[in-house]
């Protein structure tokens, strides 16, 4: 057996047992997939980040559900990035991540101790999509539903009027799996930020998402449409909950959040 470092974090929080926990397992080379999965399945967690270093102050990253890898992911990136910073005191003030599936991002760290990601800007897709499904799979009918269509990660965002309606919905999580995209995030006005969602993807293992920074890929273009303007305050209301301030930049959403270290260990798996 060899062993492997691990280290577990609440991401888009400032404390323990808020936000969304991320495993991160930093590798000197790539596990075989199967391998990763299974790491991912026994923690089951919704995101573990896999990293492998790719030269000064970048690195590979991956990351899996524990029913398949993803194309993006924020909070298991914000994760990655608080270990390399605070836990294995990484010194650049820029962090390069090389993705397979969404090129380079990048993070760094602002003077209040928040991460910075920039990530690529989500398109609205122009498909026509019949409410009242929706509105079964999560227990009440949204105002809207419009798509924004990414291969491999299409999400279904349902709008509603306010957050009450947000926080009150009682998803069908089979129902959602039988509907077309690999998740659907609803999202209202905020009362006391700009906006507020949920997030469901049982289709890739994760009934509902504690803090979904990729969403706001979708979300951030949707809500500058919205209400005209171009930097928020948002809130994911999940039970856990989570913030982030996010902005539109031209292609690319920018991210921010903090997170939390909530454990270290050490894993164990077959040569």
């Amino acid at each position: 057996m060899k062993t492997l470092p691990i280290y577990q974090v609440d991401a888009f929080t400032d404390r323990l047992f808020a936000g969304n926990p991320a495993a991160v397992v930093p590798l000197a080379d790539w596990l075989p997939d199967e391998t990763m999965l299974a790491i991912a399945a026994e923690n089951n967690l919704s995101e573990t980040a896999f990293l492998v270093p790719a030269g000064e102050a970048t690195w590979e990253l991956r990351w899996f559900t524990p029913a398949i890898e993803v194309p993006l992911c924020g909070h298991a990136t914000l994760a990655t990035a608080f270990v390399l910073a605070e836990v294995l005191k990484e010194t650049a003030e820029t962090l390069t991540f090389s993705t397979r599936m969404v090129g380079d991002l990048t993070v760094t760290r602002d003077a209040g101790g928040w991460f910075v990601m920039r990530f690529p800007r989500r398109a609205r897709g122009d498909a026509a999509i019949a409410i009242e499904p929706v509105a079964a799979a999560l227990g009440r009918r949204p105002d809207e539903v419009v798509e924004f269509a990414t291969p491999g990660d299409t999400s279904w965002l349902a709008v509603y009027a306010d957050e009450a309606d947000v926080m009150g919905l009682t998803p069908d999580f089979g129902a959602i799996a039988g509907l077309p995209p690999l998740n659907v995030i609803a999202t209202a006005p905020g009362l006391s930020v700009d906006f507020v969602s949920r997030m469901f993807a049982p289709k890739a293992g994760i009934d509902e998402d504690p803090v979904t920074g990729s969403a706001h890929c979708s979300l951030v273009p949707y809500w500058a449409d919205k209400l005209g303007k171009t930097d928020f305050v948002a809130r994911q209301v999940s039970a856990r909950g989570g913030d982030l301030r996010c902005e539109l930049d031209g292609e690319t959403v920018v991210v921010c959040g903090q997170a939390v270290l909530y454990l270290t260990g050490e894993i164990r798996i077959p040569e």
